[in-house]
């Protein structure tokens, strides 16, 4: 299957690592991703609140590319795809939107049906190449190794889409599936703070030390997320949050392309595993080793 692939600035930039991991396993998995030509930052989630319209259209561009290629747009930042998939719903719903948009897009010879459907690889991995065929995939079994699936707040809601809202499983029943022990983590789709982490750290550092000590506390080895900016919070500022709060964290933070990259005996620096802040651990060590 063929998909176009949109990595958003994170995954170009500063979040290297899941994007040669999503691209990495879908060539494992046998499924193409085809770079979309001349992308555009999706506009963030924060600009829709300042400038509606324009925000639409700028997303709206990214969608109109894909929709010449012929394919579902796949966007593996949780931000990226909220926005892209909020746009596909808000310009299917309210016509005079729509229009406004298309005639902004016309300006650069673009037009968009709202055809376009907008997946995550997680639902991708999860519901068309399926669990089943990726378990017969598994070269390192991730027996031992504790789990904690970090979903966020943005790939499950506000919008419905491919998971359940308020306790989302295909992560924990992928990965159980490969071989590892997901552990009770009740904050998994508590929010990070995001940008907030900017503006107002001392909350965003309680946030996120909150976290940590959940999946510390019910004996996590990893904490596997689908979100640059929560990965971001989680292990770039792990050392200043044991700092301020005199803590002693040291839970590595993975994309779960990662963690499915060394479940499907992808080389490790194919996945990215050599760009993190915190150590693997003995247990992820010892199944890259493998």
């Amino acid at each position: 299957m063929k998909y176009a692939y949109y990595p958003g600035c994170s995954l170009e930039k500063t979040q290297r690592g899941y994007d040669e991991s999503v691209k990495a396993v879908f060539r494992e998995l046998g499924q193409e991703l085809i770079e979309i030509d001349d992308w555009n930052c999706c506009g963030a989630t924060m600009y829709m609140s300042i400038q509606e319209t324009v925000a639409l259209a700028v997303s709206a561009r990214n969608l109109a590319l894909a929709e010449k290629m012929g394919m579902d747009i796949v966007a593996p930042c949780s931000s990226c795809y909220t926005v892209l998939f909020k746009t596909n719903r808000i310009l299917n719903q309210i016509p005079e939107m729509f229009a406004d948009v298309n005639e902004a897009l016309a300006e650069g010879s673009l037009n968009y049906s709202g055809k376009t459907k907008v997946r995550h690889p997680l639902d991708i991995l999860a519901n068309d190449v399926g669990i089943d065929t990726i378990q017969k995939k598994v070269k390192r079994n991730l027996n031992g190794l504790k789990i904690a699936p970090y979903y966020g707040c943005q790939i499950v809601r506000p919008d419905k889409t491919f998971d359940d809202r308020e306790d989302p499983i295909l992560m924990d029943r992928l990965f159980r599936r490969c071989g590892g022990e997901i552990v009770y983590f009740p904050m998994k789709v508590r929010c990070c703070g995001g940008m907030l982490m900017t503006t107002f750290e001392d909350t965003a550092l309680k946030l996120n030390r909150d976290l940590l000590e959940c999946a510390t506390v019910h004996g996590a080895d990893v904490i596997v997320t689908t979100c640059p900016l929560c990965h971001m919070n989680l292990e770039a500022y792990q050392d200043k949050i044991n700092r301020t709060f005199n803590t002693n964290f040291s839970i590595p933070i993975l994309y779960f392309t990662q963690l499915l990259g060394i479940a499907l005996g992808i080389n490790d620096k194919t996945i990215g595993l050599d760009s993190g802040f915190i150590p693997l651990g003995n247990k992820i060590t010892s199944l890259v080793e493998k």
